[in-house]
């Protein structure tokens, strides 16, 4: 088998927009011939697939899945959200995320995993779905949790049926042993950070960056009351306090009564919370924007001069 050089991939991805893994095993069942690659890749419906890579796929499904003492979730991207509603699509990010649970949350190496119940891998059945559809989709992450003993719960808000929806959360219970209760409590708390957003489990966990941007604009706050450093320094502390109970997941108010703390919450049912994760379909996805009127508009040739609706563009009305 010919030598498959990173040049040899680059050049083929280049050609044919298909990605790195599908080129370098396009160049290895072709023994490094680039032109045999690109009639192989197009064979598989890959190239075809690379022609709408460049759309930006900001929809889709965010998918969760669980068994004892673990569980997984994942976002799968499309171009519209007429495609989330589709159940071939919806079956695909199910089946995804199962896969997780045993592979893991590496995307790469969920992508090169069988997909069950198809003689191809899941970025093969991706491109098929692709071809099938008629949109870009893309396995945009994925993510794991496991507790040695304990519940790792899911909850999917406005599901669209169980397990898939736009907003997914993973929360991880360490306990002595799993019960239906502390199940419950695990899918309480998902809705809580569903509703809520917290930025870190514990105060430990708080990017020192962001944490360092919120104390200098504090600080500058409270010298501008004119206090003493002293009074000022106290201040910054308490406000400090209050930041941390609102981007701590542990120190912020439980929403389901409203004045208990998540920690004492989770405490007082003999569990302890050691992780959790939330995906919201699409965010830090630049989208598209489009104005559809100003389309239709452009189009038909509503709003232009008669003459530029016409095909003449520049040529004055008459008598204008």
């Amino acid at each position: 088998m010919a030598d498959v050089t990173a040049a040899l991939v680059k050049d083929l991805r280049e050609k044919t927009g298909a990605g790195m893994m599908d080129c370098k095993k396009a160049l290895g069942e072709t023994g490094g011939d680039v032109e045999q690659a690109i009639d192989w890749l197009r064979k598989k419906g890959l190239a075809a697939a690379a022609k709408k890579s460049g759309r930006v796929a900001a929809e889709g499904l965010v998918a969760v899945a669980s068994a004892p003492r673990v569980a997984a979730m994942v976002e799968v991207n499309a171009e519209t959200d007429f495609v989330a509603r589709n159940e071939s699509f919806q079956g695909f990010c199910e089946t995804v995320a199962r896969l997780a649970l045993t592979v893991g949350e590496d995307i790469e190496a969920i992508r090169a995993a069988d997909f069950p119940g198809a003689d191809r891998t899941v970025a093969e059945q991706l491109t098929h779905l692709i071809a099938t559809i008629g949109e870009n989709m893309s396995l945009r992450r994925a993510r794991v949790l496991r507790v040695p003993s304990g519940v790792v719960a899911t909850y999917v808000h406005a599901a669209l049926r169980p397990g898939i929806g736009k907003i997914g959360v993973l929360a991880a219970i360490e306990a002595p042993s799993e019960s239906d209760a502390l199940e419950l409590l695990g899918r309480q708390v998902g809705m809580h950070v569903a509703a809520t957003r917290p930025a870190a489990l514990d105060v430990d966990a708080v990017d020192p960056a962001a944490l360092e941007r919120e104390r200098a604009v504090l600080v500058e706050q409270a010298r501008a009351s004119g206090k003493p450093e002293a009074i000022i320094e106290k201040m910054v502390d308490g406000r400090v306090r209050k930041y941390y109970e609102e981007v701590v997941l542990l120190e912020q108010v439980w929403v389901h009564d409203g004045e208990s703390r998540v920690k004492a919450v989770v405490q007082k049912a003999g569990g302890k919370l050691v992780g959790f994760d939330r995906y919201q379909l699409g965010e830090g996805i630049e989208k598209e924007t489009t104005d559809f009127a100003a389309e239709v508009a452009a189009v038909s040739g509503v709003g232009r001069p008669a003459a530029e609706a016409a095909g003449t563009p520049g040529v004055d009305a008459p008598g204008a």
